[in-house]
């Protein structure tokens, strides 16, 4: 019968070798992960399969952090309690991996299915210069009344912001928001007191389209925000949030 020190030296033993594949899986899911984004924006990956591809990445991360949890105990029941830096390497890596995508379908399971945010939902900023650019985008620009219905439950803080300058000045306080953003302009009509832009996200690229709208309202001006995503049916919240930021910028000058 072997010793309960021979147990505990096979625990460690075992441990170690758990470890090194929970280390391998986290490594490889992240690998798998970060190139999904890459590897769709150079067509290499259909948008479908970039998207499996990332929760797969998640799936496979919970799974080595699971296996990182067993190696540790297994280490600290072998007395090894201190040599625990390769299980817990593992551990933090996995779930740092698995943690933005399980965001991302929380976002998803919270906020309304929708990629068209305005702060006017009853007559939305028109788009005009990037219709262009939206050949073959698969999300077509008419508002929906739907939409606006399902944006009064998610985001009912996103309304119209009143400035008390003059349509000149907030068109040009608009300008240098936008800007500052990191948009790229596509037109600037003062005359018109629009501002057209699109926002390119990191990893996959996609492109939401944003038009800004200055009216005139008596000494002062009202600006409406409005950012369409091209793809998707859910844009995980990101639109209202660029809205937000926006107006953020815009209000603080």
């Amino acid at each position: 019968m072997e010793t309960t020190n021979a147990v505990a030296s096979k625990a460690a033993r075992a441990g170690g070798t758990i470890a090194q594949a929970a280390l391998a899986v986290g490594v490889l899911a992240g690998i798998a992960e970060l190139a999904a984004g890459p590897l769709y924006r150079i067509e290499w990956l259909p948008l479908g399969a970039g998207l499996q591809t990332v929760r797969w990445a998640a799936t496979a991360a919970l799974a080595g952090a699971a296996l990182a949890l067993v190696a540790l105990l297994l280490r600290a029941y072998g007395g090894l309690a201190r040599r625990l830096g390769v299980a817990a390497a593992a551990l933090v890596l996995n779930a740092v991996v698995a943690g933005p995508p399980l965001y991302m379908y929380s976002q998803l399971m919270r906020l309304p299915r929708i990629h068209d945010i305005s702060t006017d939902t009853t007559n939305p900023p028109s788009y005009v210069a990037v219709l262009g650019r939206r050949q073959g985008a698969r999300n077509p620009v008419d508002y929906k009344p739907e939409t606006a219905a399902e944006q009064m439950k998610g985001y009912p803080d996103l309304v119209p912001l009143r400035l008390d300058a003059a349509p000149a000045q907030a068109f040009e306080r608009a300008s240098r928001a936008a800007r500052s953003m990191g948009w790229e302009i596509v037109a600037e009509a003062p005359q018109d007191g629009r501002i057209e832009a699109t926002d390119t996200t990191l990893l996959f690229g996609f492109k939401d389209d944003v038009v800004v709208r200055i009216t005139p309202q008596g000494p002062g001006s009202v600006v409406d925000v409005r950012s369409l995503s091209r793809v998707g049916g859910s844009d995980f919240g990101a639109n209202a949030r660029r809205v937000r930021a926006f107006l953020a910028r815009l209000a603080a000058g």
